[in-house]
């Protein structure tokens, strides 16, 4: 089979463009952060990148993606070996395929680091990473797109480009970990400060919203109608959830922030991966509007029930993975997926279908995240000391600063950060 170079430049471009995002994602949960928090943030995310890179080499891909059986991968492609010159059926290298997928192993792990901010050791981060990646990411990767169980040659359940085996799986997770991990000191309350840069989240935000048409689009893996479709319903889906926050932001009585529509902007663009290739754009403007008018009353709720999720990973990604995830159900055109949705004339087993695979992924993954957690509390160590984290985990944890500032000014800086309230001034949860 010869390289189809077109489709192939176009997964190779679409892979990078999904790498940029962690780094987006590290300014826009680094901008969102305390002050005394930035660098230990970011660090979070970088770790996801190098140590994730790793283990995909080694056997993550070989786990995910060789025959194995409906519940995990085999072994014959552990170290990518024998991959090195190989073409599929479509005229793409292998090697384009591991390396558009490792972006997205990435990703998932970086994604879940936003709910701990502020409290947990570098070290234990490190270590869940890797125990997560592994017995979490990789299966339910493979469940889902790598002929696994949950996937097209078992159950059904339609998941594009990551609303059960992204998001979900990364909410989950994190509402696992902030259960075991407890409060920030003062949650919620001055300890808790406000974002202390906002340029630097819509920076974030933007480099998320570019690297997103690489991960929606590029998953068609070949530079067709269906990859402008998703493109397509990728930016109007983004686009209504942005007007859905800042109208419930309103209605809420609190003034439109660009907190509050970078939040939208992320909500947005979780709930249309999983459908972007099955719905047209009318159905993604339905979607992305849900999906902005329900995940500020979800954020809203770790208020009510105690949980201090930092940076709404929960709020957002679980919550609009879910609700793109059941909505492929609702709103699937017959003539782009297998099956019509309910309001086209289909029945309820498309949605059955979605819910079961929402309900096996999001338990699989917050079960196990529980189990790793717990064992790093009484092992290594899950939070940083009290201490540590009044004085700020940056320089305890790593000995740098995000920025370098003249004495009087760091003080005055310092003291501004931590006299402003995240949760009560600023409307990036709505309230």
């Amino acid at each position: 089979m010869s390289v189809d170079t077109g489709n192939t430049a176009w997964v190779l471009v679409s892979a990078a463009m999904v790498m940029l995002m962690t780094p987006g994602l590290a300014l826009f949960y680094g901008g969102l952060t305390r002050v005394t928090s930035v660098v230990n943030m970011m660090m979070k995310s970088l770790a996801a990148l190098a140590i994730v890179s790793v283990l995909w080499v080694l056997y993550g891909y070989s786990l995910a993606f060789d025959a194995g059986n409906a519940v995990l991968g085999g072994f014959s492609e552990l170290g990518l070996r024998g991959l090195l010159d190989t073409v599929n059926d479509a005229g793409l290298p292998d090697l384009a395929f591991v390396g558009f997928q490792l972006m997205f192993a990435i990703i998932t792990v970086a994604l879940i680091s936003g709910a701990v901010a502020d409290r947990m050791r570098f070290a234990a981060w490190v270590v869940f990473t890797i125990v997560w990646t592994s017995i979490v990411y990789f299966p339910v990767a493979h469940w889902v797109w790598g002929g696994g169980f949950l996937g097209a040659d078992g159950l059904g359940a339609l998941d594009f480009a990551g609303g059960t085996a992204v998001h979900i799986n990364a909410g989950a997770a994190a509402l696992a970990l902030v259960l075991v991990l407890g409060k920030r000191l003062g949650w919620p309350g001055k300890l808790s400060a406000a974002p202390h840069n906002v340029p630097l989240v819509l920076l974030g935000t933007g480099l998320l919203w570019f690297g997103w048409f690489g991960f929606n689009a590029g998953s068609e893996l070949a530079a067709d109608g269906i990859a402008a479709v998703s493109l397509i319903n990728t930016q109007v889906a983004t686009a209504a959830a942005i007007i859905g926050w800042l109208v419930v932001e309103r209605l809420r009585g609190t003034k439109p922030s660009v907190l509050g529509a970078c939040s939208g902007a992320v909500a947005g663009l979780v709930a249309i991966t999983p459908a972007c290739a099955f719905v047209e754009p009318l159905g993604a403007l339905a979607l992305g509007v849900v999906a902005g008018a329900v995940c500020p009353l979800a954020v809203a709720l770790k208020h009510r029930l105690g949980y201090d999720d930092s940076l709404d990973v929960v709020g957002i990604h679980l919550v609009a993975g879910v609700i793109g995830s059941l909505l492929i159900g609702v709103l699937a055109v017959p003539t782009l997926a297998d099956e019509a949705g309910l309001a086209y004339g289909g029945g309820f087993g498309l949605l059955g279908v979605q819910a079961v695979a929402v309900a096996v992924v999001g338990g699989y993954s917050f079960l196990v995240a529980g189990v790793i957690a717990i064992a790093l509390k009484y092992t290594v160590g899950l939070r940083v000391a009290p201490e540590v984290e009044r004085v700020g985990i940056d320089s305890t944890e790593h000995a740098e600063s995000a920025y370098v500032l003249a004495p009087d000014t760091a003080e005055a800086f310092t003291d501004d950060a931590g006299s402003r309230d995240r949760d009560e001034e600023l409307t990036l949860t709505g309230g």
